[in-house]
């Protein structure tokens, strides 16, 4: 198997040598070689894994964060290839999702001795996404965030807070009409939060996915709420009662036409920021991955 490692994820990134001596130890010990390559930059993860995908391996393992992996599946996705995945990123959401174990020798194991589980992904404009897809404030605060590290050399948690209050100051509303199989909505909202499948909303496991096969997406979204709803409606995702939030709103859908004045609107892919062209189309690819899990794990 060929295994594609991010040095620029999470726990990857703090110990670049030994993460690559620890995979490889890992695989070894259990009899198997493997080929591990390593991206130069983000772009050059896409280019690894096309290139897995068309090679003879059946199994593709992506070790870094949601980025990383979400990557390799654009890739791998109605291929019928196995996506393998080794969560060294700092949040993994993919991972958890699809109950696989966050640590390296487990989650190497489940690459090697798991079951093979068929996963939904989604795509806004043709680009794929396993977890989210957002407009509004976040992608701001990511991009703003970014260019903190960048130019600035902060650290990633203090960039991002800094961010944060530099969008909410400027706090863009959005104009927006959104299409879907059964209706249509015309909204003015901060933001439009897009899940591959539905999030939880409620409860202790806010912002988790109790299914990632279930060929739908989630659609959140806030209306005409300023700086204190946006505070409120974060109390009420710290005590787990986003879905009694006031103008909180949620679909579940297929496929969505995201309509706007503006030409391009930017967009986060699993925390990736570009801009796009407007209108939007958001659908979900129904199994269209083949992801290794673990052989008890329910994610149906």
């Amino acid at each position: 198997m060929i295994v594609i490692l991010n040095h620029g994820a999470g726990a990857a990134a703090d110990g670049k040598d030994s993460s690559r001596e620890k995979i490889s130890s890992l695989y070894a010990a259990a009899g198997i070689n493997v080929e591990i390559v390593e991206p130069r930059g983000d772009s050059d993860v896409s280019a690894l894994a096309s290139d897995a995908a068309k090679s003879s391996e059946e199994t593709i393992v992506a070790a870094g964060g949601d980025g990383t992996i979400s990557s390799v599946a654009a890739h791998l996705a109605d291929t019928g290839k196995r996506l393998g995945v080794l969560p060294t990123g700092t949040l993994n959401h993919f991972a958890k999702d699809s109950k696989i174990p966050l640590d390296l020798e487990g989650a190497v194991r489940t690459t090697l001795k798991g079951r093979v589980a068929a996963v939904d992904v989604a795509e806004v404009n043709g680009r794929v996404f396993i977890n989210n897809s957002s407009l509004g404030i976040y992608p701001h605060i990511v991009a703003e965030r970014e260019a903190q590290q960048e130019q600035l050399a902060r650290g990633k948690w203090p960039a991002f807070l800094w961010a944060s209050m530099h969008a909410l100051r400027r706090f863009p509303f959005m104009e927006l009409r959104i299409s879907t199989e059964e209706q249509q909505l015309a909204r003015k909202t901060a933001f439009l939060f897009v899940g591959n499948n539905e999030y939880e909303i409620a409860g202790f496991n806010l912002g988790a996915r109790s299914c990632i096969d279930a060929g739908n997406l989630g659609l959140y979204l806030t209306q005409r709420t300023g700086r204190l709803g946006l505070f409120r409606l974060a109390i009420h995702a710290l005590f787990g009662r986003v879905n009694q939030a006031k103008d909180f709103e949620a679909f579940c859908v297929q496929e969505a036409h995201i309509e706007s004045r503006r030409s391009r609107l930017l967009v986060a892919r699993d925390g990736e920021v570009e801009w796009m062209e407007t209108p939007l189309h958001y659908r979900t690819r129904r199994h269209a991955l083949r992801v290794l899990v673990p052989q008890d794990g329910a994610i149906g």
